[in-house]
């Protein structure tokens, strides 16, 4: 029998892949629900090739734009407008499985509503984890949700750790090695970070990504948030967990064991493997990713992260210690600041600026119900917009 797949975020990096896989394993997988933001030309070709039951855009005027793409081709799917959509845990009763592929804080609602649901999470937004980690893992317990990791470090993580019955355990773990390739900027000194601009930042040398994660992956705040999700999904705290710093991308993640023993999940970096793996878990099926050609690899080397130079890092573990409203702020401040740069507002080292400023200028607590967490994103985003005008002015 055939499992039904809700994508949110369809059009984008996370969604396009998960649709590659779908289409791989076609006998094993339907398409039920579909969400965009604002492509929606590529919706219009998504809904009319594997005829979801609901697609869900945000707007009115990206409602009318998608009936305009669709024509007479719209066929049985029913369109659905407006973010309070997600409130409703009934969006996803069709569902078995809901991909959280969505880009920033715009994932959390839908994502927990999904949670809400009871269905099987395969989380690649980060953001739901970084800022209502307490909630979403006490929300999963509560509704009979299931999470998998997307991230291919966390994905890497989970294949790596001991499992029984279906589920994983830390029995003899003493550390999580989770790898980051550093960025297209890794060997800059300072003085060369001032010169940065949004297109370089966005050309990842490694991996194929949006722009706000290929800017959060050049700054290290991208490693910063993988390392606060890691803590929620694994249930440990930021010291059990070392960065290492790995350009070549091919070994994702480790976990270190008490005999000595090292245990590393390796792969082209691919974004459809860790989706192929969470689809078919605990089974496996094909993602289209070619094997690792072994004779082909030259080096695989190893660095610490320098904080000094890529502060973000840092400024997401004090975060976490600080409590999930710091986390909260964290995020948002960051947000705020990426955009800033790719409009080119700010400089690139003016990102952790902007962030250690907001995060230095929050006096709260913390933020445990969905209300608090989000009025803390918008005190961030309030926060993190007001040290920018200063800074500009």
């Amino acid at each position: 029998m055939s499992k039904s797949v809700a994508i949110l975020g369809v059009t984008g990096t996370i969604g396009q892949n998960t649709l590659d896989v779908i289409a791989r394993n076609e006998q094993s997988y339907t398409v039920s629900v579909v969400t965009a933001h604002n492509n929606i030309e590529a919706l219009a070709e998504i809904i009319k090739k594997y005829q979801p039951k609901r697609a869900v855009v945000t707007d009115e005027k990206s409602g009318h734009e998608l009936l305009k793409n669709l024509g007479h081709s719209r066929s049985s799917t029913e369109i659905l407008v407006g973010t309070d959509v997600f409130s409703d845990p009934a969006l996803f009763a069709d569902s078995d499985y809901v991909v959280s592929g969505i880009v920033g804080a715009a994932g959390l609602l839908p994502t927990l509503s999904a949670v809400k649901a009871g269905k099987t999470i395969l989380l690649a937004n980060k953001e739901s984890l970084v800022m209502s980690g307490q909630l979403f893992m006490d929300s999963i317990k509560e509704y009979g949700a299931t999470v998998l990791p997307l991230d291919s470090e966390h994905n890497a993580i989970f294949q790596c750790l001991p499992q029984s019955n279906d589920k994983v355990s830390l029995d003899g773990v003493t550390q999580l090695l989770l790898t980051a390739s550093g960025g297209p900027f890794r060997t800059f000194d300072k003085e060369s970070l001032k010169t940065v601009t949004p297109q370089m930042a966005c050309d990842h040398p490694n991996w194929n990504m949006g722009p706000k994660i290929s800017v959060d992956s050049a700054t290290l705040m991208n490693k910063g948030l993988e390392l606060i999700e890691a803590c929620w999904l694994f249930g440990v705290k930021p010291d059990f967990i070392e960065v290492v710093v790995h350009p070549q991308s091919i070994i994702h993640s480790m976990v270190q064991y008490s005999d000595g023993s090292v245990l590393a999940q390796l792969g082209n970096p691919d974004m459809r493997t860790p989706i192929a793996h969470a689809l078919s878990w605990p089974a496996r099926i094909s993602s289209g990713v070619e094997s690792l050609d072994f004779f082909k690899l030259k080096d695989l080397t190893f660095e610490k992260p320098d904080l000094d130079r890529f502060k973000c890092l840092k400024l997401a573990k004090e975060a976490f210690n600080s409590g999930s409203g710091y986390c909260a702020i964290l995020n948002a401040a960051n947000e705020i600041a990426v955009e800033s740069f790719l409009s080119g507002s700010i400089g690139f080292m003016d990102i952790p600026q902007v962030i250690e400023q907001t995060l230095n200028e929050y006096n709260g607590d913390k933020a445990l119900s969905l209300p608090e967490i989000l009025e803390v994103d918008k005190m961030g985003r309030d926060l993190a917009n007001n040290v920018i005008k200063q800074k500009l002015n």
